[in-house]
């Protein structure tokens, strides 16, 4: 269940609360996560809409002592100030990254590490750095539910996209195959529903980045040199023209992998990628 400004119970210690931005980015809206009874964590307060904020506030009842950001997008962070203001709250998270499309405002009280770990008397929540999304994202694993908070690592509905320079697909790929070191049941993405069998999607994942990556080396080989804009029609044919701008960020970033990895070159003049 999926409605706008009423928290849904995912368990004994966690509720959900999404977010009223839905869109082709964005899925029903961004879920923000509350963790705890007595003390209450959130975790992706989301945009700054009034409503959502409100709503966040009468959920936690007064007992909100932490505010938990995956990372800093705009659909993910913008709402921590006012409930900090409103609450007094601790903010973690990391600062943003050096790109574009980055909540600018955001200040956490502390610097994050990876392995930090949130500890009440209630659960513990262990934050682990997964950069490939972009380059400050941190997942969070409640142990005692066995849950994980995977903020736009992993969603439901649809893949991530990735976005140069921050966003990374090499770091993406490791940063997925990390998971798999975790004893994980449940994922709670930034969109959509609870996924289970975390293992299972958390592999599926990986093997369509790699299917993606083999078609972009295929679809390079076929040109004598190929400009994005000419290579994405090829390699994103099973997605939808109308997609394509963002689809373009993604592929851009498997070509900066490859580049790395040395099977493929850029030509600035020409703005333009070669097989080798």
């Amino acid at each position: 269940m999926m409605e706008h400004g009423i928290p849904y119970r995912l368990n004994s210690l966690v509720q959900r609360l999404v977010a009223p931005n839905p869109g082709a980015m964005t899925g029903p809206g961004t879920n923000t996560y509350l963790v705890g009874t007595e003390e209450i964590a959130v975790i992706d307060p989301g945009p700054k809409i009034p409503a959502h904020i409100e709503a966040i506030l009468e959920a936690g009842e007064g007992r909100i002592r932490w505010i938990i950001c995956t990372h800093t997008h705009p659909d993910h962070s913008p709402a921590w100030q006012a409930l900090a203001e409103a609450t007094g709250a601790e903010v973690i998270g990391a600062l943003p990254a050096d790109d574009k499309f980055q909540d600018d405002t955001f200040e956490p009280t502390s610097e994050l590490h990876h392995d930090d770990v949130l500890k009440t008397s209630e659960f513990s929540l262990r934050a682990v750095h997964t950069p490939g999304h972009v380059s400050n994202h941190y997942c969070f694993f409640l142990e005692e539910e066995q849950m994980l908070f995977a903020g736009d690592h992993i969603m439901n509905g649809s893949t991530v996209v990735i976005v140069p320079p921050s966003g990374n697909m090499k770091a993406y790929i490791e940063s997925l195959q990390l998971l798999l070191q975790y004893p994980l049941k449940f994922i709670a993405p930034g969109h959509g529903d609870v996924l289970e069998d975390s293992a299972a999607v958390v592999e599926w994942l990986v093997n369509h980045r790699l299917k993606r990556e083999a078609k972009v080396l295929a679809g390079l080989k076929s040109f004598d040199s190929a400009t994005l804009d000419e290579l994405v029609s090829v390699v994103y044919d099973d997605v939808d023209v109308s997609l394509h701008n963002m689809a373009k960020l993604s592929l851009e970033a498997h070509l900066i992998k490859l580049k790395t990895e040395k099977f493929v070159d850029y030509s600035g003049n020409s703005d333009s990628w070669q097989f080798l």
